[in-house]
């Protein structure tokens, strides 16, 4: 068996996978807010979903907000904020007393939806969380790609490309301006429609002019950004997750209006939607251990 956890802004879940991938157990605690406490939570939540399960005890896949310097080892860009700087893979590993490996949630998406989810197979996978935040993950033949600086797939806190007159620059949480999830997140869509993206869905789907229009709106700078990461990465799949991910008529919306800022005369990739929904992040992180490693 495979043991993750997805460490959230409001609750950890940890769940046991079987050889198949199976989701055997799983348990959510609430997030206490507190770097110690948490540390605490996490172990803790970690030895009973095992006991429960009558499992020994197995390395644990962590996803994370942010990620782990390569440089320090410390946590930076998280955006549950006293998470960063502490030495949390360190911590967790001392209070577990076995091997942890953890990744940015956005990366546990991306590498559960391409192991056995909506891009399972595919050679290149760029994974998109748009929900709270926006993150991305970039996963080649099965494997995680984080880069040189443990930063790749990080097009959230990129800026919005080829802004309108209308698109004034605003500045985000994490000090830079206009980068992208502040256009295209829930917490962006909120932030400039005046609205909740659900809202938006369900007044669209009864025929309200002007939130059909916020979401083409929303398609047309979701996809200004995938068509930078099209450029550089080329990738075969693109699956979207995280609350925007729900809305159905985003999909071919998005897909249409990538060829006008694409540097290609057709366009190859698929943009999908997630299968494994909100279990992507603990799946994602179980999948940081692959069979035999220890």
């Amino acid at each position: 068996m495979r043991l993750g956890v997805d460490f959230g802004g409001t609750k950890i879940e940890a769940a046991l996978l079987d050889s198949q991938g199976e989701i055997v157990a799983r348990e959510r605690v609430p997030n206490p807010g507190d770097y110690r406490a948490a540390v605490a939570a996490v172990a803790d939540l970690a030895r009973r979903i095992e006991a429960n399960a009558g499992a020994p005890p197995l390395p644990l896949g962590l996803a994370m907000p942010g990620s782990l310097s390569p440089l320090t080892g410390l946590v930076r860009n998280a955006n549950s904020v006293w998470l960063n700087g502490k030495p949390f893979l360190e911590d967790l590993k001392a209070a577990l007393s076995r091997p942890v490996r953890a990744e940015n949630d956005a990366n546990c998406f991306a590498l559960s939806e391409a192991t056995d989810g909506a891009a399972a197979g595919a050679c290149v996978v760029f994974g998109v969380i748009l929900g709270t935040g926006c993150g991305g993950g970039v996963i080649v033949d099965g494997k995680l790609i984080t880069g040189a600086s443990a930063i790749g797939g990080e097009w959230g806190h990129t800026p919005l490309p080829w802004a309108r007159a209308d698109e004034v620059p605003v500045r985000d949480w994490c000090g830079r301006w206009s980068c992208l999830e502040q256009w295209i997140s829930g917490t962006g869509f909120r932030r400039w429609a005046g609205m909740g993206a659900r809202d938006a869905d369900k007044l669209a789907q009864a025929g309200d002019a002007n939130a059909i229009a916020l979401l083409d709106l929303l398609a047309d700078r979701i996809a200004r950004g995938l068509a930078v990461m099209m450029n550089i990465l080329d990738p075969d799949v693109i699956v979207l997750g995280g609350g925007v991910s729900n809305i159905e008529s985003l999909y071919p919306s998005i897909q249409g209006k990538l060829i006008a800022h694409v540097f290609s005369d057709f366009v190859a990739a698929k943009v999908v939607k997630n299968t494994h929904g909100d279990s992507s992040g603990v799946r994602g992180a179980a999948w940081l251990w692959r069979e035999g490693e220890a």
